[in-house]
């Protein structure tokens, strides 16, 4: 299970508000946002799933759940009804297929990164399960998105704080907390990167509705760090000790 840990912060200036790259889509700058942030064009699994885009600072993110049946290769990823850090397995979020759009496949960490190893590079170069081009993020790139969502005046002054910014308008329980992801969720959401609270799966199903988890690429010891929202909560937070059997939901970065 999750060993909770605040991510910490840390603010940092220098940051370069581009363009999307050429060979994306172009939007239309929002005069309130920084200029090329938001959604910039789609990208396609091997499935033919089609997720948006959504840049913020030097990133491009996913802005939906990964949802792939198979690696870019090919290779299909088993649904399973066990844990394992050996095979790679995937899961529906609250046991039901209906869910899997729009809330993306949970995968064990084996699924996540194949056959690749642990990195804490930025970008991490760990492909794993991620179309050609992207790849899954490490604990830095993660930490990267934090602070580039805390710096930014117009995330944080409508939002107030990270989690709300990232977290869907949509699907998360109701919190009576200030600033919590589950309160006034129609501030949600800033950023576009809209993450749903798909649970987690531990040997059976939990958390649906309450949490958004999320794999890094990056491993600590036998386990493995991931990141995750709760509804009750104002941050992102860290789990430094998650078990590679759990299954959590993936968001990929752009090479």
């Amino acid at each position: 299970m999750k060993q909770l840990g605040t991510c910490l912060f840390v603010l940092f200036v220098g940051i370069l508000f581009t363009r999307c790259e050429k060979d994306h889509l172009m939007i239309k700058p929002d005069p309130q946002k920084p200029l090329g942030d938001g959604i910039c064009g789609t990208v396609t699994d091997y499935d033919g799933n089609v997720y948006d885009v959504v840049r913020l600072g030097n990133q491009e993110w996913m802005a939906q759940n990964l949802r792939t049946t198979h690696y870019a290769n090919g290779t299909s990823i088993p649904q399973g009804s066990s844990t394992s850090t050996t095979t790679a397995y995937r899961y529906c979020p609250n046991n039901s297929s209906s869910n899997v759009y729009p809330y993306g496949y949970l995968y064990n960490w084996k699924a996540v990164m194949g056959n690749s190893s642990s990195s804490s590079s930025n970008p991490s170069h760990v492909q794993g399960i991620c179309p050609n081009g992207w790849h899954v993020p490490s604990d830095v790139e993660w930490t990267e998105l934090e602070n580039y969502v805390a710096t930014c005046s117009y995330y944080t002054a409508t939002s107030g704080n990270v989690a709300k910014a990232l977290a869907s308008t949509e699907d998360w329980n109701t919190s009576g907390n200030s600033g919590a992801v589950g309160n006034d969720r129609s501030q949600n959401n800033s950023t576009g990167f809209s993450a749903l609270p798909a649970g987690g799966y531990y040997g059976s199903i939990s958390e649906f509705a309450d949490d958004a988890n999320f794999w890094s690429a990056t491993a600590n010891g036998s386990n493995a760090i991931s990141r995750y929202l709760n509804y009750t909560g104002a941050s992102v937070y860290c789990s430094f000790g998650s078990s590679k059997t759990d299954g959590y939901s993936v968001r990929c970065v752009r090479d």
